[in-house]
């Protein structure tokens, strides 16, 4: 696993840039103001092979672009709010865990190929390719059919991660950080249906989730250097070379070598009748 750690500004998340969403989603109540207004904070974007699920090994990437302020429904009736992180997109290798993802815990996964490297001095670089993006690229190019693996030459996101050898591994989990005050708990609205799918993989859903039990732990965590430059150049998703204000062109990463997750089941309420 890794861990990019960035800072969204309030500013940014007012107006969050279109790659934050999948175009199924931002089309949807998923992205709508009425289901969670974007506040940003601690961000980051994850990396990770999973080897062993239930599933089957797939890749994975990530993006959580901050806190978003969500409705609640009082005992009362009343409508308050309340706030939690929130990932608005994944990419996942493999359409089992796309389904699994969505229908389980709204996760907002889409099919995407994963180009890895891992080169012998520790040094890996990761190219995320969307399934659902014509040659051309940008989000009018959007397939819906998601049944185009390869039609891109530009990836979604890039990033090169070198290891820092100065400092030694430890053991880290998640749990602990909990007991120091830190907290990581999602919610996750409804989300759409990809009715066009090709391999039915993308499934709709129709109540909230949220998952504060989910864990990520490692014995062997260390710290890595990531280069986050893109190709501006015709990307899919187009602009410039960095992919996200506050992201930068490099930066940390906290490698999980070896580690384990659990997302647990996770608790689920129906959509406050106010937004029915």
């Amino acid at each position: 696993m890794y861990i990019i750690p960035f800072w969204t500004a309030r500013k940014t998340a007012e107006n969050l840039p279109a790659k934050a969403y999948h175009p199924l989603e931002y089309q949807s109540s998923f992205a709508s103001p009425e289901f969670g207004i974007p506040k940003g904070g601690v961000s980051m974007i994850q990396l990770i092979r999973y080897h062993e699920t239930p599933v089957g090994p797939y890749d994975e990437l990530v993006f959580c672009p901050g806190s978003f302020e969500y409705p609640v429904e009082g005992k009362d009736g009343k409508k308050s709010t309340k706030k939690a992180m929130r990932v608005t997109r994944i990419y996942v290798s493999q359409k089992y865990t796309c389904w699994n993802g969505r229908k389980t815990w709204n996760l907002p996964k889409h099919l995407a190929h994963f180009d890895w490297t891992d080169h012998p001095d520790g040094t890996s670089e990761i190219k995320v390719f969307p399934h659902d993006h014509h040659p051309h690229g940008g989000e009018a190019a959007y397939d819906p059919t998601e049944a185009r693996p390869g039609s891109t030459t530009k990836p979604f996101f890039q990033c090169t991660i070198r290891p820092v050898r100065l400092l030694p591994s430890l053991p880290v989990s998640s749990a602990w950080l909990r007991r120091l005050g830190f907290d990581f708990t999602l919610v996750q609205p409804p989300l759409p249906e990809g009715g066009r799918a090709s391999q039915g993989e993308l499934p709709g859903t129709e109540e909230w989730v949220a998952l504060s039990d989910f864990q990520q732990s490692s014995r062997r965590c260390s710290l890595a250097w990531g280069d986050f430059a893109q190709d501006g150049e015709g990307e899919v998703e187009g602009g410039s070379a960095e992919f996200w204000p506050g992201l930068g062109r490099s930066g940390l990463v906290v490698k999980l070598d070896r580690g384990e997750a659990d997302f647990g089941e996770g608790v689920r309420w129906p959509t406050p009748r106010a937004l029915l």
